[in-house]
């Protein structure tokens, strides 16, 4: 690690949940400056940017909805002001789960609208400043789910699934600007909400190594990919899956 690298400063969305509070944990372990991205979990949020504080790290919280364009716009503005934002790790994402030939308007635009549109709203405002900082490092966190599909998620699978191209094109697009745009895509990851959708006897049906993932095996991948050391790997989707894939 560089001393350069150490300063930094890394936007998480969806910073709050198990697995954004362990890539958080992971890049401030890592030594760059974090800030913890929430919309309704505020609390969770500074929670967790205090705990990163007094483990001593760097820590701030920045609450906006990245459905609203103007008002995502508006926070990245505020907190340029303060400072470059170098690292971006698109995370936030929501189910909403129902047969297709059933689901609402609602479902189907609302999961959208948080891990698709919430991308465009959030990554483009950053891409001018890292450019012209000759560096920067973009990580969508997708899902098992893009590659295989899964029943009642077509929304969902249709949401991480396009982040998978949107990356791709923007990895050709900046990558002679010192920028690069990959994705992960974890498979059943333990957490609050792999506990109420599997047991045990299904992870082991499901996924080759017979257990549910990590957040932290997710983590460590994702503060590789927004180091100095991964500026050669651009373009990629990269699975946390256990051999599902």
């Amino acid at each position: 690690m560089t001393a350069r690298e150490t300063i930094r400063r890394a936007l998480v969305t969806g910073g709050s949940g198990d697995i954004g509070g362990a890539i958080c944990r992971a890049l401030a372990a890592a030594g760059h400056a974090v800030c913890v991205h929430a919309n309704t979990e505020r609390a969770r949020a500074e929670a967790l940017a205090a705990e990163i504080e007094r483990a001593g790290g760097r820590a701030e919280v920045l609450v906006f909805d990245l459905t609203d364009a103007a008002a995502t716009r508006a926070a990245l503005e505020r907190a340029l002001a303060t400072g470059p934002i170098e690292v971006l790790v698109h995370n936030a994402g929501i189910h909403d789960d129902a047969p297709l030939a059933g689901m609402r308007d609602a479902q189907w635009h609302r999961v959208i609208d948080v891990s698709l549109h919430g991308f465009f709203h959030v990554v483009q405002p950053l891409l001018l400043p890292m450019a012209r900082a000759r560096f920067g490092r973009i990580v969508c966190v997708s899902s098992v789910a893009a590659q295989l599909g899964n029943r009642g998620q077509a929304n969902y699978a249709a949401a991480k699934s396009a982040l998978h191209g949107a990356a791709k094109s923007l990895a050709r697009e900046m990558a002679g600007r010192g920028i690069t745009a990959n994705v992960v895509a974890p498979g059943i990851i333990a957490g609050r909400m792999s506990a109420a959708a599997f047991d045990a006897a299904t992870i082991r049906q499901l996924v080759p190594a017979g257990r549910a993932g990590t957040p932290e095996e997710v983590a460590a991948l994702v503060a590789f990919l927004c180091g100095e050391a991964a500026g050669y790997v651009n373009g990629q989707v990269i699975g946390v899956n256990g051999g599902m894939v």
